[in-house]
């Protein structure tokens, strides 16, 4: 994966800006900082490695090079769309779980943020906040999908039994 190819997957997409990772420590600690510094609403953070991705509850998101999909979205909510903000993860959960139905996979959401093929997590679902003061300035919605057995953690570090998509379709995917 590279930033040009990601950049040409995405073309026509509505995503006004892009900013690409070889490896960083959290691609959401990415967004969140980059939203507080302005970044616009459809901003996207895509990140090939992540040393210290996070999950709900604190737990540790890792993504190796090569093996997973990492990326993060900026969203700047409307007045409107502030009474919904606990819909954020759940409606995520709901987009992922659309596309990999797409592929005729058994797909079902473990609520409020995990994406469940045949009974195993192939994906997970962050959502967080920047606040200034009291006031919501943007919610970052962190995504990262299991593609190759080397996105599985060890199976003594699991919680939740873990899937892949290769795994689960029998052959090899491009991440972009």
């Amino acid at each position: 994966m590279d930033e040009s190819t990601i950049r040409d997957r995405l073309a026509g997409l509505p995503i006004p800006v892009l900013r690409y990772f070889a490896s960083t420590g959290s691609s959401n600690d990415e967004a969140l900082a980059w939203a507080e510094a302005g970044a616009p609403d459809g901003a996207l953070v895509v990140a090939d490695e992540q040393t210290r991705g996070k999950g709900r509850l604190e737990r540790r998101w890792i993504t190796r090079p090569g093996a997973a999909l990492a990326f993060s979205l900026v969203l700047r909510p409307g007045p409107d769309e502030l009474a919904h903000m606990p819909l954020y993860s759940p409606l995520g959960a709901l987009a992922v779980s659309e596309a990999l139905a797409a592929l005729d996979l058994p797909v079902q959401i473990k609520w409020p943020n995990d994406v469940l093929v045949a009974g195993r997590k192939v994906c997970g679902i962050l959502a967080e906040s920047a606040w200034q003061g009291g006031i919501l300035q943007a919610v970052v919605l962190g995504i990262g999908v299991n593609v190759t057995p080397d996105s599985l953690p060890p199976a003594e570090q699991l919680n939740f039994p873990a899937a892949c998509l290769e795994a689960e379709l029998g052959r090899r995917l491009e991440r972009v």
